[in-house]
């Protein structure tokens, strides 16, 4: 266990809780997380993940009183077997509920796997100081302090609860970076200028403003249209990146539930005429949500057989200083939409 790390549950958790995250960095390590850098596999294997969960909601459980049908494991639950199964379970591969609303799930621990990727993909260099956009329980601004030092890194979360709470496990678990409440959208201006931006929260197009409080070179990784789109930034009026070939569920940058939460779904479209095996292609809804409010589904079919039926690598997006747009294979190639709220609908020429 780390030096700043507390046992919950008494002692015979803390080997539990050892063991446990040994296992869970096995499993990250095994779905090649760590392979675009290695480093952060340290992290993961020193910063306990049980202090960002003091509690959590396991779902599929009928008639729990007030809790939408969630199980809550709690570290300092009277029963001790409840307390195995709730350090057993914070070192799943899996997002664990944190915050429900009127029975409604709003928040949640991502997937660390998921988290491992998107850090690894991160890039970031000793001393790159980061802003990240959807504090969640702050697990993810522990991991970036232990790699990068806490001055180094600045998490932002509209929730003043979520904020609150992160700010707690943070210092639970030894860790101060800087906890911001405010708008994720607007950045945080203050801490300016960063060299990277990770957004924990899907978006319908990239913040301009957060280019402006970008150095060049910079580079934004955020969840968008159910993937993960990496830009680098040219200047403070210019972006331009792929996605990565993972998918990637979370809930929206506005709006409640608030940034943090897991699995929210783009929402449906009619696809009355698309043949079944593209309904139930994970990659052609891909291309729904990129191409939404542009092509047709039909179209967008048509476009995804003519295409060899492409992958998410294969897309990308550009941000200009007055547009921004996705596109297929290349950013001035035939296949250019404008992202939602960017500019008028239909295929464009960028």
């Amino acid at each position: 266990m780390g030096a700043h790390e507390v046992d919950r549950g008494g002692e015979p958790l803390a080997g539990l809780a050892v063991s446990a995250r040994a296992s869970l960095l096995r499993v990250i390590e095994a779905s090649g997380a760590f392979d675009a850098d290695p480093r952060w596999r340290e992290a993961f294997a020193n910063v306990p993940r049980h202090l960002f969960v003091p509690y959590y909601y396991v779902g599929g459980v009928g008639g729990v009183s007030g809790s939408g049908g969630y199980e809550r494991r709690w570290g300092e639950s009277p029963d001790p077997r409840t307390r195995e199964r709730w350090v057993r379970g914070a070192y799943e591969d899996v997002p664990l509920a944190t915050r429900l609303r009127d029975g409604v799930l709003v928040s949640s621990s991502s997937q660390p796997s998921l988290m491992a990727l998107m850090l690894a993909e991160l890039r970031v260099e000793d001393g790159s100081r980061v802003l990240e956009i959807g504090a969640g329980t702050g697990y993810n601004a522990a991991l970036l302090s232990y790699r990068l030092g806490d001055g180094n890194v600045t998490t932002v979360d509209l929730d003043a609860e979520i904020t609150e709470s992160a700010r707690r496990h943070l210092a639970d678990a030894g860790y101060r970076p800087t906890v911001v409440t405010g708008d994720g959208a607007r950045g945080v201006p203050e801490r300016a200028p960063f060299d990277r931006i990770i957004a924990t929260c899907t978006l319908t197009s990239i913040p301009r403003v957060w280019l402006t409080q970008c150095v060049p070179g910079a580079l934004i990784l955020a969840p968008l249209a159910t993937g993960l789109i990496a830009l680098t930034v040219r200047d403070a009026g210019q972006a331009e990146g792929r996605f990565l070939h993972t998918p990637a569920y979370f809930v929206p940058l506005r709006g409640s539930p608030p940034c943090g939460s897991e699995r929210a779904e783009p929402e449906p479209v009619a696809l009355a005429g698309v043949p079944r095996r593209a309904r139930e292609s994970e990659l052609f809804h891909f291309l729904l949500a990129l191409t939404r409010d542009t092509l047709e589904p039909q179209e967008a079919f048509a476009l995804w057989e003519r295409e060899g039926r492409p992958g998410r690598e294969r897309f990308g997006i550009t941000v200009g200083v007055e547009h921004a747009w996705a596109w297929l294979d290349e950013p001035e190639g035939p296949y250019a939409w404008p992202l939602p709220g960017s500019f008028d609908t239909g295929l464009v020429e960028p």
